[in-house]
């Protein structure tokens, strides 16, 4: 499948929008992005702004919800996809979305303060699970390597992973 991933920094243009769907729950804003122009001179100047409509869903979207405000600065990264509407006189109208894979706040623009959200819930297996099933879950015929926070293998006690 060709999906056009973009990346985008900007300001958080209106209050986020938050709604429950049969699909989940989904968060949508907007994103103004204005770059920074040198001209011929060497001055520096704002160049046109481009406005993004950003859609969030499930756990994304209850983050968003919680974390972002108007005026914020953020950084998105996601799907690049084009809605189709019909306005109000009738025309049909096509817009640029994006569904979000990731929403940040912009560090280079202030500080921030890290919450983890609690982990949701999940259903415990059934007693009558499906005897295959339920041994390749707890197969532990196979060695799992120990990593350090770089996501490269740590030192076994006594001895050293290759």
């Amino acid at each position: 499948m060709n999906e056009a991933l973009v990346t985008f920094q900007g300001w958080v243009g209106n209050d986020v929008v938050f709604r429950d769907t049969d699909k989940g729950p989904v968060a949508n804003f907007r994103v103004g992005s204005t770059p920074r122009i040198r001209r011929g001179d060497g001055q520096w100047v704002d160049g046109p702004t481009t406005w993004f409509s950003v859609s969030c869903w499930r756990s994304l979207a209850v983050h968003v919800r919680d974390s972002l405000h108007k005026g914020e600065p953020v950084i998105v990264h996601g799907r690049l996809r084009t809605d189709v509407w019909a306005r109000e006189d009738g025309k049909t109208s096509v817009s640029p979305v994006v569904d979000a894979l990731h929403v940040g706040h912009d560090l280079t623009r202030g500080i921030a303060v890290f919450t983890k959200a609690p982990r949701a819930e999940r259903p415990e297996l059934e007693e009558e699970a499906d005897p295959v099933v339920k041994e390749m879950i707890h197969d532990q015929s196979f060695e799992t390597p120990q990593l350090d926070s770089w996501g490269q293998p740590k030192e076994a006690l006594g001895s050293r992973v290759a």
